[in-house]
């Protein structure tokens, strides 16, 4: 059984408190399972986690979002083919938008010890973090849960080999800090949404 199936599969409405109980707890132990630490460390940062077990799951989910924030028939900034025919399902223009509602795209990674997504070239282009939508929705794989940065910079050089992407950047930030946070200057919190799609 997988853990995210331990932790989000039961339909037992009351179990919910008792999983988060539970992921709270295993998470403060640094011998935690690299998933369970980034589940921890997401949420912590103000992430939104959606577990999917299906790429029809995630579908739901992203019309569930769309829906939350009134974005049907808006614009998006999408710049991968591969995630194209979901937005056009949803009547959702990304071709050149003026104003787009959100930022949709998959990443490089996903970091364990930060609860931060890792994104390069590949789906943000040479945008900086404060130049993309203040919204975003994140397609990613279980498998893509690294348990550190240096990780990811190892992961993309395997899957690239040659034409490494450029402008390899994380995001951690996903709310406004309540108070003047030193570790935050600089970084442009953003109200994100994780599709986590089980693929082990």
């Amino acid at each position: 059984m997988s853990l995210f199936r331990k932790f989000f599969g039961s339909n037992n409405p009351g179990s919910d408190a008792d999983k988060e109980k539970e992921l709270s707890k295993s998470a403060i132990d640094r011998n935690a399972p690299i998933d369970e630490q980034f589940i921890f460390n997401f949420k912590n940062n103000g992430g939104k986690f959606l577990y999917c077990e299906t790429i029809q799951e995630v579908k739901e989910q992203l019309e569930n979002i769309l829906e939350e924030n009134d974005w049907f028939e808006s614009e998006a900034l999408c710049y991968e083919p591969k995630l194209f025919p979901m937005l056009e399902e949803n009547k959702i223009a990304f071709i050149k938008p003026s104003k787009p509602a959100f930022l949709f795209a998959s990443c490089e990674s996903l970091i364990s010890d930060e609860g931060s997504i890792l994104f390069s070239s590949n789906q943000i282009k040479q945008n900086k973090p404060y130049e993309l939508p203040t919204n975003i929705i994140v397609m990613a794989k279980t498998s893509q849960i690294i348990a550190e940065k240096s990780d990811g910079l190892t992961a993309i050089k395997k899957k690239y080999e040659r034409d490494y992407p450029t402008n390899i950047t994380t995001i951690k930030y996903f709310e406004k800090a309540k108070e003047e946070d030193f570790t935050q200057y600089g970084s442009s919190a953003k109200n994100l949404y994780l599709l986590l799609l089980e693929d082990f």
